[in-house]
């Protein structure tokens, strides 16, 4: 089997940023701009799960659309990091695997759950603090984590979001970046830069504060990751943290989160 070269390898990643995460950095510097164009950060408002029918049922299914084809980019990820020569005859077990790769499966469930708890108090707890600095500051636009109509199923599809966000970040943002950087011959700092610096440019629309406080978190998640080479923990951590805004906003009221 030929080994891809950096040219094809980077074509690949700007393929699948072009329909995941890097659109979305693309989309949140415009916002940004328009932001700050038409009125102080402080007076602007960032709305992360919006309604996007006044039919209840319609509703519902643009939600489960947008979470469902939000996680194909993962699948294409899967798809690009699985080593195809398991599936050639005579080939044996998962070890060229994706899954087993990221250590983005089931095989720790008791230890990815604690470090993931971790992390998401680690993490969680200092950016209620510097969201409330960035308001005081004027840098941070108000977070407003969930905007749907009260109805039954609103809570699940939150949940369904926050971790739809978890996995796509930590898969794509981490665990994919971080394996073709190195190919590219990068050194794991410059590596670790650029990934967290992607991670804090989607959420640029929030304001500054939001950039600063993801982009800490993505140095963190990504050490964490060459210590322990599995994103199941940092999807836990990211979801929990997600969940606590998403859900708790919808409960309990305003409240700021990461998205």
């Amino acid at each position: 089997m030929l080994v891809p070269s950096r040219r094809r390898l980077r074509f690949e990643v700007w393929i699948v940023l072009g329909l995941s995460l890097g659109q979305s950095a693309v989309y949140s510097v415009v916002q940004l701009v328009e932001k700050m164009t038409g009125a102080p950060l402080s007076q602007g408002t960032s709305t992360l799960n919006r309604s996007q029918s006044t039919r209840e049922y319609f509703d519902l299914t643009y939600q489960l659309l947008d979470i469902i084809f939000a996680l194909v980019p993962v699948l294409l990820v899967i798809y690009f990091l699985t080593d195809q020569r398991q599936a050639e005859p005579g080939s044996r077990g998962d070890s060229g695997s994706a899954f087993r790769k990221l250590g983005f499966n089931f095989a720790r469930p008791g230890k990815d759950l604690l470090q993931g708890l971790g992390l998401a108090a680690l993490i969680g707890i200092p950016s209620l603090g510097l969201y409330a600095v960035g308001r005081a500051l004027g840098i941070t636009t108000a977070i407003i984590p969930s905007a749907l109509d009260s109805y039954w199923w609103t809570v699940p599809v939150l949940v369904l979001s926050a971790m739809r966000h978890a996995v796509v970040e930590e898969v794509i943002v981490v665990g994919y970046l971080l394996d073709r950087f190195a190919k590219f011959g990068w050194s794991l700092q410059v590596a670790i830069f650029a990934s967290s610096t992607l991670r804090g440019s989607y959420h640029l629309y929030q304001g500054f504060g939001p950039f600063i406080g993801n982009a800490i978190m993505g140095v963190v998640f990504a050490w964490v990751y060459t210590k322990t080479r599995r994103v199941m923990p940092l999807v836990v951590a990211h979801g929990l943290v997600n969940i606590v805004a998403f859900v708790g906003f919808s409960l309990f009221g305003r409240a700021g989160g990461l998205g």
